[in-house]
């Protein structure tokens, strides 16, 4: 089974503190640590482990500059075959409709039976998936937290609301979105860094894709960030105390005040 995952190289939250930029449009990136999305490592290790069973390679995809090829190394050494970067001046300032078209032409250089993403990235929408998906005229599911290898056809668990679970079959070949939790992705060590340091990978531009520049990127977006701000901080929480009947009588009380009991 050949499989294309879909990475990106986003800040690393635990080694950052996250500040607004001067123009209140997004984050102060300067000097940030980043690392690859948490969601596209689970997606990475469920690729490896389906093709461990049943067969085929794991590559991976990403959009970005020259630094994002970390990233792709990183996911390579532990143990997709294969990376490919996507760079271009006009993917910058893409939209998630962007992002799909730019990872559609992606698709399309190759021939893969499935393609994986996280269920999402930094910018917290988890919508690239959908919309890769319905670009390539291909099944999708999202949330996806247990994957079994039919034949032409996968079993997928999803994550849904009440902490219940639903179980699909899905035709391949499809797009699925990985959920955390699915598997624990394996470590990986500096052998297997400097194993892959070498190894080449190809970058391809908008012309390389079949891709409209002007389709893509600041000029092709029809979602644009107007605002980015860290809401006030409220008050805080209230601690109860007392034994157990106090503090069950606190909280009754508190309802009844904020209009939640009559």
């Amino acid at each position: 089974m050949e499989i294309l995952v879909c990475v990106k190289r986003v800040p690393d939250t635990s080694e950052n503190e996250i500040e607004i930029n001067s123009e209140g449009n997004d984050i102060e990136r300067d000097d940030l640590v980043y690392s690859v999305n948490e969601w596209d490592n689970y997606a990475v290790e469920e690729a490896i482990q389906i093709v461990d069973k049943v067969g085929g390679s794991v590559t991976v995809v990403t959009i970005g500059d020259d630094e994002s090829e970390e990233v792709l190394r990183r996911e390579m050494a532990m143990g997709a075959e294969n990376g490919i970067l996507l760079s271009d001046d006009a993917f910058e300032g893409s939209d998630g409709k962007g992002v799909a078209t730019i990872l559609k032409g992606a698709v399309e250089k190759g021939k893969y039976d499935l393609i994986l993403t996280g269920a999402q990235a930094d910018a917290g929408f988890a919508q690239i998936g959908g919309m890769l998906a319905a670009m390539l005229d291909y099944p999708y599911a999202s949330l996806v937290n247990m994957v079994e290898v039919g034949d032409g056809k996968l079993k997928v668990g999803r994550e849904i609301e009440g902490g219940n679970q639903e179980v699909n079959e899905i035709e391949l070949p499809c797009v699925l979105s990985i959920q955390t939790g699915i598997n624990e992705p394996r470590y990986v060590g500096i052998r297997g860094i400097r194993k892959v340091a070498s190894v080449e990978i190809p970058t391809y531009g908008a012309s390389d894709l079949g891709i409209d520049a002007n389709s893509v990127g600041e000029s092709g977006a029809k979602v644009k960030r107007l605002d980015y701000f860290v809401p006030e901080m409220g008050e805080g929480a209230e601690m109860l105390e007392g034994s157990t009947e106090e503090i069950i009588g606190k909280i009754i009380e508190l309802l009844k005040s904020k209009g939640g009991l009559k």
